[in-house]
């Protein structure tokens, strides 16, 4: 029998928890019913609520505690002072082998610096950066660093590509996915010296995955990788600016649509089109950043998703622990490893 997989929750991270989380983990549940789940929280306010999910309730554990991190508090507070929160408790868990992985909606600072702390990074990472997916006209595409590290060299933006790639293949199903990195133009001089120097690296590396080379802000949206390596700054501008557009875009719809009685018409006539439209770029779907390249799996869900959010944050812990990911990481470094060792001992004679 395949062991059942026991996933760590920060049941009071998030500008909804606890609520949230165990309405998410309920539907997580129903959706894997082989899963059970190691609750981390104020149990005053947690067991009543298991209370009115039985379902839930026979697969969950609860370990108490009052700590909590705040949604403000500065990375390096929260690891002096917050190893008896329920954020670092749940990280512990997956640090001793109790559970396989931790999803968090609290904290990003302080859950990448206690998961990076505790968990420590995957041989041949140096640094681990947060990814996420989302809709563009092709498909979804994966992008990384989205705010982990402002500053990053070449080295870091070469792991960076096959961590994105690995994910693209093993969760999202793209048997050779193509890797650009995120420049202010496509040329080849173009960008500062890193990532130039990162794609003369990528081009020359035989891994699975086929590096198309520069792309330009247009081109995420446009899907025109799989996958979008940049920088921690550089990402967290794009991602913020492209949620921002989206919200823009949503408001525009609502005013025009409510500016006269016609418009209000043409809304009720289009309005199973506008249905699809919702479903399609629904953020709750997407919800669950990863953070990739540590010795176990972390995935931060947005601070105000809904349960409906957070139980697909869940889904995606659950793919990267049944979809053997760090082992995938693990096997195309060193398989990258192997091809760079003859050129460093030819570059030595």
């Amino acid at each position: 029998m395949t062991p059942r997989l026991t996933i760590a929750l920060d049941a009071m991270g998030g500008d909804h928890a606890p609520d949230m989380v165990l309405a998410g983990a309920e539907i997580a549940r129903q959706r894997h019913p082989d899963v059970e789940f190691l609750v981390f929280g104020d149990e005053q306010r947690l067991l009543p609520l298991l209370g009115k999910r039985e379902g839930l309730k026979a697969v969950a554990q609860v370990h108490h505690t009052t700590d909590v991190v705040s949604s403000h508090a500065k990375p390096s507070v929260a690891l002096r002072g917050g190893r008896r929160s329920s954020m670092r408790l749940a990280i512990d868990a997956v640090s001793d082998g109790r559970a396989g992985v931790v999803v968090s909606a609290g904290n990003t600072g302080a859950l990448m610096a206690m998961a990076k702390m505790v968990l420590k990074t995957l041989p041949g990472i140096d640094r681990p950066a947060i990814a996420s997916y989302f809709p563009t006209l092709r498909g979804e595409t994966v992008m990384l660093d989205l705010g982990a590290n402002l500053e990053c060299d070449d080295e870091n933006l070469v792991q960076f590509a096959i961590m994105g790639a690995v994910f693209a293949r093993t969760v999202l199903g793209v048997l050779e996915p193509t890797v650009g990195l995120l420049n202010v133009g496509s040329e080849d001089q173009k960008g500062h010296e890193s990532i130039r120097t990162a794609a003369a690296k990528l081009r020359g590396t035989a891994l699975p995955f086929k590096f198309h080379g520069f792309v330009e802000g247009n081109d995420i949206t446009a899907g025109t990788v799989d996958v979008v390596v940049t920088d921690g700054f550089t990402g967290n501008v794009a991602l913020k600016t492209a949620e921002g557009m989206a919200r823009l875009y949503t408001e525009f719809l609502r005013r025009t649509f409510r500016s006269s009685l016609i418009a209000k018409l043409g809304y009720l006539l289009a309005k199973p089109a506008f249905k699809k439209l919702k479903t399609r770029t629904d953020p709750r779907r997407y919800n669950g950043a990863m953070l990739l390249g540590l010795r176990g799996v972390c995935v931060k869900s947005h601070g105000g998703t809904d349960a409906f959010g957070f139980a697909n944050a869940i889904c995606v812990a659950i793919d990267l622990a049944a979809r053997e990911f760090n082992d995938r990481i693990k096997e195309e470094l060193q398989r990258l490893g192997a091809q760079q060792a003859p050129d460093t001992q030819a570059a030595a004679i």
